[in-house]
């Protein structure tokens, strides 16, 4: 029996190869997006620690605690800012990675359907000839066996 070949795999092979791709790219941003927002997370919670141990403090170190915060809070701020910017920036790119994704990946599934559905055009064809060869192997040696008998008769 012969073997089977798509004329297609090539294509099915690199699509693949671009899923894979694909796939680690957007582990790659998923895992920095999750970072830029622990790391705003953990920005926040430390601001807020800050605020609440002055709101707690004593008058006569209050002061000087609060002045301390206020220089520093422009800065927090523009940090926060600046997370914030970022992360929405790694979610858009997310977004088109799991569009660019999910293209690929359909594309993919119709030439795995397209390739599926050949080969089973190619097992029922060598079915096929193969019932063939075996209906005229048949043939042959009833009329080989036939034409003994007639030429015993004779």
């Amino acid at each position: 029996m012969k073997r089977f070949v798509w004329r297609l795999q090539r294509v099915l092979d690199v699509k693949t190869k671009q899923e894979q791709v694909k796939r680690i790219e957007l582990f790659r941003l998923t895992e920095e997006l999750a970072g830029k927002r622990s790391e705003l997370l953990m920005r926040r919670r430390i601001l807020q620690d800050v605020i609440s141990d002055v709101a707690r403090t004593q008058s006569p170190t209050r002061m000087s605690a609060q002045e301390f915060c206020l220089r520093h809070a422009a800065t927090n701020d523009e940090q926060i800012r600046r997370l914030r910017q970022e992360i929405a920036e790694l979610e858009a790119r997310q977004r088109e990675k799991t569009a660019e994704l999910l293209t690929i990946k359909r594309f993919k599934e119709g030439l795995e359907r397209l390739r599926a559905e050949a080969h089973e055009r190619f097992v029922r064809e060598c079915d096929r000839l193969e019932q063939k060869d075996s209906d005229d192997k048949t043939t042959s040696a009833f009329a080989r066996k036939q034409c003994a008998e007639d030429r015993c008769e004779m």
